[in-house]
């Protein structure tokens, strides 16, 4: 298991105990900023199937031996590209920095795995996400119209 400790914070590599976690942490963030999509239940209800049987990564934020976050590397098609998804931290432990973390470690393993770039959808209204975002040097890039979020107005990548 990948495991990186900072401060308090520990990220952790998926295991299937932690589906639940995975599931409630998005089902709560969805709920709360937009409303739960099927293709999001469908993803959420079966990690393993969507992401981690496909070649993905799914890492949890661990503090105080509870799973306070959690995000994603989904493959997307068969050209070695990933999106960034799924990111959810719980209510209690926002403004933490959490997501910093998770976004950190995240761009930290898919330099290590020799990925060309990452990508995301992400909406306007979210204004301190596009800017943590941005922070780390993700740029707007064109969105397709048969985006695979009806809640996306934005598409941004990092390129390494």
């Amino acid at each position: 298991m990948n495991t990186t400790k900072t401060r308090d914070i520990e990220i952790i590599s998926f295991e299937s105990q932690y589906s639940k976690d995975f599931y409630e942490l998005n089902r709560e963030w969805l709920q709360t900023y937009f409303y739960v999509e099927p293709y999001d239940e469908e993803v959420l209800g079966k990690p393993e199937t969507y992401i981690i049987n496909k070649g993905g990564h799914i890492f949890f934020a661990k503090k105080d031996n509870q799973i306070v976050g959690t995000v994603a590397l989904m493959p997307i098609g068969n050209d070695g590209l990933f999106e960034l998804t799924k990111m959810a931290v719980s209510p209690e432990s926002r403004g933490l920095k959490i997501g910093q973390h998770l976004m950190q470690y995240c761009i930290d393993f898919a330099k290590s795995m020799g990925l060309p770039k990452l990508i995301l959808y992400s909406n306007r209204k979210l204004e301190n996400a596009i800017y943590i975002y941005r922070k780390y040097g993700f740029i707007e890039i064109p969105i397709e119209s048969d985006s695979p979020y009806n809640r996306s107005d934005i598409k941004m990548e990092l390129v390494f």
